[in-house]
C-alpha cells in the first residue's frame, strides 16, 4: 500500500511513499476500503497479495492524519489465486466497523476509535460456502447487521443474505 499526503485540501500532493513497513502486496481484484473518522484517525482494510499465496486482511491505522501507519494481520489466509471479494467499513457508535471475507465465509470486527483495540472477529452464522462481498453498519442502539451475498461468482448472480447482531 503506498499514499500520497496533502497538507494543503488536496491542491498538491507529497511523493507517495509506503503506508506501511512490512511489504504485503495488495491484492488487485478485491476492493480496499479507507475511512477517516471524527477524530482523524484513517482506517485502511484490504487484502494482502504476499507470495502469490498470502491473501490475508490486513488493517493499517494512522493517527496522525496519515503521517504513519501502524498495521495488524486481522486474518491470515493460504489461497493461490485472487478471491474477487470486498470489504467494509464503517463508523458507529461504539467505534469503526470492519467487515471481510475469508474462505467463503464473512467476518466483522469492532475497532475502538480511543484505543484501537479489536474484539474477536465474528462470522456470518449457518454454513460457509460461497459467501462474499460483506457490508457492515450499526445503528444508533448498538445493534449490527452485517450483509453479504451468497453464490455469487464471475459472471454469476447470487443471493442477499444479512444478521442482525445485538449490542
Amino acid at each position: 500500500m503506498w499514499v500520497a499526503r496533502s497538507d494543503d485540501e488536496g491542491k498538491t500532493f507529497a511523493p507517495e511513499k509506503p503506508a506501511f513497513a512490512e511489504p504485503t502486496g495488495a491484492c488487485g481484484c478485491c476492493g480496499m476500503r479507507a475511512l477517516a473518522d471524527e477524530q482523524g484517525e484513517i482506517y485502511v482494510l484490504y487484502r494482502s497479495a504476499k507470495e502469490q499465496v498470502h491473501r490475508d486482511i490486513y488493517l493499517l491505522t494512522s493517527g496522525d492524519q496519515g503521517a504513519d501507519f501502524q498495521g495488524v494481520d486481522l486474518h491470515p489466509w493460504q489461497i493461490s489465486t485472487c478471491p474477487m471479494s470486498s470489504m467494509s467499513l464503517t463508523r458507529s457508535a461504539a467505534g469503526v466497523l470492519a467487515a471481510w471475507e475469508t474462505d467463503g465465509q464473512v467476518y466483522w470486527t469492532r475497532i475502538e476509535s480511543t484505543t484501537g483495540k479489536r474484539a474477536s472477529p465474528v462470522s456470518a452464522p449457518g454454513s460457509t460456502g460461497k459467501r462474499k462481498h460483506p457490508v457492515v453498519a450499526a445503528n444508533k442502539e448498538g445493534e449490527t447487521i452485517l450483509g453479504w451475498t451468497e453464490g455469487m461468482g464471475w459472471n454469476q448472480g447470487g443471493s442477499l443474505a444479512w444478521q442482525v447482531f445485538d449490542k
